[in-house]
């Protein structure tokens, strides 16, 4: 490994137990070991995989003592899992060298999402419509959560010391506490904001955190002192009131768990028997600090955790962004944080800790913080998965075998789906071709990933060009296909993955000189000024807003729909944060708009009945893309596919899996 990385392949200790190194996967929604009672069988390829390639601890996803499936406690359906598959599992994490905890949860309160929750068979929203008193649900603020009663706090701490002692016995290294962090249940009792009860769980702080250390108190009770306890916590709330985040520099008063409050907060949880502190910031209302999207710079949240780590003697991880191995060497060099938690990175790469180790970070595929396969697919009612790789907890869906037969597979276009596509079949054994028609390799990525915030795309766009590498592969670049040249290279296979061509939207002026397709504006650098107006509220138009406005630009986005980035998959926490720093750095965004022509100078719309000009220096078209129709002569090769934009339009979730879907039939 390369010799700054050494201190990250260094052992730390949670109570008496010794982690190899300093790398703590940390949950992630979908990933939990129990599911409905019973366990979850999908996920045991996924932590094999994972604990595999050098991983020092992981943790489960979430399983919380109060589900919405008809069952108050699922501890009783659930012993025969411990005594079976889990107790299997665990010991073959072991024989990894990895350790293993389990996250268990008091539940969800005010941040259950009523919509999802109400999709998946045999739910009953209204059995967890609680919280700590009165609150209103983050995702639909007009519905109000009742207040739990005493004997439900108390039958859901019995619950959860009862499941702890259940994955000791089972042998799981650990559990963690979910969680005075992200505005979930515990965390609602822990905020006074969010607290107006008066019996003993309201009032002062030792009230407030009492169903916490009481879960804790409870685990070391039974299990014993030197069973560790993790707790997820969050440092700071960063949120100005509900459902309202704090901006990273943003001027403000917290609305929720304060920095000065939280020393206090994790001295209590230590004195309780928590022995160490899984941090980082933000709520469900700030969501974009707990899930950190593209816009949020990496490492955002290691201010706060080497600040609570000065008020404690346990040690303190830091989640939220961290896979940058560079800049983690630093931080643990400090001293001040213990291991870095990392969770979509692990999504993205399985091999990310062994790809260190070897000294090979350049061969690590990148997670570019897009949430699409994770956040956006879990609220869609999907399960979480990986856009980048679409086998991540489809394991043996997805596995990559080698052809029965080989062939010659040629490709037209060398954006992200040929790419992928090539690398595929390179894989499994295929010869491949691969024509791209420019003399770079990316396709309409490369517009999507200038903005000085997409370093990661950057980086995904290289890591792709060094796939392109493998001897399997022969690219030509600068060379329009045609049918003569498909002809000629009687390949067996043709997989047209032309992308897309932007849309042609009738509005009077759009042919004059002051009007630029977003992607080349986005090639251009956005360095704007005078009025901006960009037509479009999709994702590439609000991104090229927001960048055009922190060059100074005064910007307005005109969108048709009654609202912007209404686009299927996006995150809450990327479209919130966008939104946000949009209206931070001045955009005005106008929805519900017609636009009626372009001038040379402004722009003549129609809003709410009422005709108005906005001035325009320059007019950016973000109207979306259409599939580009090229090669649809299906008699060019035996087997014809499109994929990606070619075929339909879509996101970079929808353009890999397309690529999937055929390279692993061929």
């Amino acid at each position: 490994m390369k010799k700054e990385h050494e201190i990250l392949f260094t052992p730390f200790k949670i109570g008496n137990l010794e982690i190899k190194n300093r790398f703590v996967m940390t949950a992630m929604s979908g990933t939990a070991l129990i599911n409905k009672g019973q366990f979850n069988e999908g996920i045991t390829d996924y932590y094999m995989e994972r604990a595999k390639y050098g991983i020092g601890l992981i943790v489960s996803g979430l399983s919380v003592a109060y589900d919405m499936f008809g069952r108050d406690y699922w501890v009783n359906d659930a012993k025969e899992a411990f005594d079976g598959p889990i107790r299997e599992l665990v010991k073959n994490i072991h024989k990894e060298g990895a350790k293993f905890f389990m996250q268990i949860g008091a539940g969800l309160g005010r941040v259950v999402n009523l919509e999802t929750g109400a999709k998946f068979e045999g739910a009953n929203v209204s059995k967890v419509q609680f919280a700590s008193s009165e609150l209103p649900n983050v995702w639909d603020p007009s519905k109000i959560h009742r207040e739990i009663t005493v004997e439900e706090i108390q039958r859901i701490t019995n619950a959860l010391i009862e499941i702890a002692a259940m994955a000791k016995d089972a042998g799981i290294d650990g559990v963690e506490l979910h969680a005075v962090h992200e505005g979930y249940l515990l965390d609602q009792f822990a905020i006074t904001s969010m607290n107006k009860r008066t019996d003993q769980y309201g009032g002062c702080l030792e009230n407030r955190l009492r169903f916490a250390t009481d879960i804790v108190k409870g685990i070391k009770s039974v299990c014993g002192r030197d069973y560790p306890v993790s707790m997820r916590y969050g440092v700071a709330s960063k949120m100005k009131g509900f459902n309202q985040g704090a901006l990273p520099g943003e001027n403000y008063m917290e609305f929720g768990r304060t920095l000065e409050e939280s020393p206090a907060v994790a001295r209590m949880l230590e004195e309780a028997g928590v022995d160490v502190l899984n941090a980082d910031n933000g709520s469900y209302d700030s969501w974009y600090w707990a899930h950190p999207p593209v816009y949020m710079k990496p490492f955002c949240n290691v201010p706060e955790c080497e600040y609570i780590s000065h008020f404690v003697d346990i040690p303190v991880i830091c989640a939220g962004r961290m896979e940058d191995p560079d800049m983690a060497s630093e931080i643990i060099q400090r001293g001040e944080i213990a291991a870095v938690g990392i969770a979509r990175q692990f999504l993205a790469d399985p091999r990310y800790v062994k790809k260190l180790e070897q000294g090979k970070p350049e061969n690590i595929r990148p997670c570019i913080a897009c949430h699409n396969g994770c956040l956006g697919s879990l609220l869609m009612g999907k399960g979480v998965t990986c856009a980048l790789r679409p086998a991540t907890l489809h394991e043996r869906e997805y596995r990559i075998t080698p052809a029965q037969e080989k062939k010659k597979v040629l490709i037209i276009g060398g954006g992200i789906a040929g790419m992928e596509a090539a690398r595929l079949c390179a894989l499994r054994g295929h010869e491949v071709v691969l024509y791209e028609e420019s003399d770079k390799l990316g396709g309409v990525f490369i517009a999507a990933a200038a903005p000085a915030f997409k370093e990661a795309d950057k980086k995904l766009i290289e890591w792709y060009e060094r796939e392109m590498e493998r001897p399997e592969i022969i690219v030509k670049r600068n060379t329009r296909a045609d049918e003569t040249t498909i002809k000629n290279e009687k390949a067996d296979v043709l997989i047209a993955a032309c992308g897309s061509v932007p849309k042609q939207i009738p509005i009077n002026g759009i042919d004059r000189e002051i009007v630029v397709d977003v992607k080349d504006e986005l090639l251009s650098g956005c360095d704007e000024n005078g009025n901006i107006v960009v037509i479009g509220g999709g994702l590439s138009g609000c991104e090229a807003a927001y960048e055009m406005a922190q060059h100074g630009a005064k910007v307005t986005v005109l969108e048709v729909k009654a609202d912007i980035l209404d686009a299927p998959g996006l995150s809450m926490a990327n479209s919130t944060m966008l939104k946000d720093l949009m209206t931070y750095n001045n955009v005005e965004i106008l929805t519900s708009t017609k636009i009626l022509r372009i001038n040379d100078g402004s722009v003549e719309i129609q809003r709410e009945g009422a005709f108005s000009t906005i001035p325009a220096d320059k007019v950016i078209i973000a109207a979306g893309y259409s599939p580009r129709k090229d090669f649809a002569n299906t008699s060019l090769a035996t087997e014809v596919y499109r994929i990606g934009d070619a075929a339909s339009v879509g996101n970079l979730m929808t353009v890999i899996k397309d690529a999937y879907d055929v390279a692993l039939k061929i």
